[in-house]
């Protein structure tokens, strides 16, 4: 019988190098291995619910965070944020674990993980899984994204305006959200309507990204850790030609691709990504594997 250890969750707080306050949280906090997951832009620790209740059963240790400027972590005053905040935030928080996490990360997640596996002394992974993110992406799928993201300004009158919003963004959801899945991703405005749970003065951010890719590429070149890359194969922001890229940047890493998921691959195919994840993890050492497995039959 699994342990209702394995289900415990805390939440606390890290103080990055700035003083702002990120927000933690730890699924089976005596569990091992540690599985730390970076969120894409827009998202919170929310992303990772139903994935992180999996490995939590299978006798993981799963720690995730709201990135700074998002979720119920604090935003940067005067809405300055630039990737040395969030690489240094991942780099602290990965490097108060018990042992190396194996980092997972979506979108700005992964990129983040990236540079840091590259470039962080001590290096704070034991492995990287890549979420529906190469260096180099197409830009027409981070345009279409930033689009939707600036399309609401003035927020909305309910939860059900969001929810059709959402619900139009991506028509290859099957299901709504509802209210109790809506309203971590909302908070009231002064003005008494709905806005997105991120601050929004992080779009220029976005917008500027491109500049980073050559220092995206020669991190990839140049990490040595096992790494998973997991693609949606309907997906706008990962391609073919941006995979075979990367592939021959990192050539000892794995490609799993999941055809009917978009970049929002563990929200798309949520059974099919934890299957990946579990797989991974299970093949970097044969003595977690078994505890692993264990942990499942018991």
């Amino acid at each position: 019988m699994v342990s209702p250890l394995q289900h415990a969750h805390s939440v606390s707080s890290v103080t990055a190098a700035d003083g702002l306050a990120l927000a933690v949280e730890v699924a089976h906090p005596t569990g091992d291995p540690t599985v730390l997951f970076a969120h894409g832009f827009g998202q919170t620790r929310g992303a990772w619910t139903a994935t992180v209740s999996a490995l939590a059963a299978r006798g993981c240790r799963c720690v995730s965070f709201d990135q700074r400027g998002h979720g119920e972590s604090d935003r940067a005053p005067g809405g300055a944020y630039r990737i040395e905040q969030f690489t240094d935030d991942l780099a602290r928080i990965a490097r108060a674990q018990p042992q190396p996490p194996v980092l997972v990360g979506a979108s700005m997640g992964g990129l983040l993980g990236l540079v840091t596996a590259a470039e962080a002394s001590p290096l704070p992974y034991r492995a990287l899984v890549l979420v529906d993110i190469t260096p180099r992406w197409e830009t027409a799928g981070i345009a279409r994204i930033v689009t939707f993201m600036k399309a609401y300004p003035q927020g909305f009158a309910d939860l059900a305006e969001a929810a059709e919003q959402i619900a139009a963004y991506l028509p290859q959801r099957r299901e709504r959200k509802s209210a109790a899945q809506l309203e971590p991703l909302l908070r009231k405005g002064a003005d008494g309507r709905l806005h997105w749970h991120w601050d929004p003065r992080l779009l220029g951010m976005v917008e500027d990204s491109e500049r980073h890719q050559p220092r995206l590429l020669a991190a990839a070149a140049s990490v040595d850790l096992p790494m998973l890359l997991l693609s949606g194969g309907r997906s706008d922001v990962v391609s073919r030609a941006t995979v075979a890229e990367f592939m021959q940047l990192a050539p000892h890493a794995r490609h799993v691709e999941l055809p009917h998921a978009t970049h929002m691959v563990a929200g798309d195919a949520n059974d099919a990504f934890t299957r990946e994840i579990i797989r991974f993890v299970e093949s970097l050492d044969q003595p977690v594997a078994r505890k692993m497995a264990g942990n499942l039959s018991s």
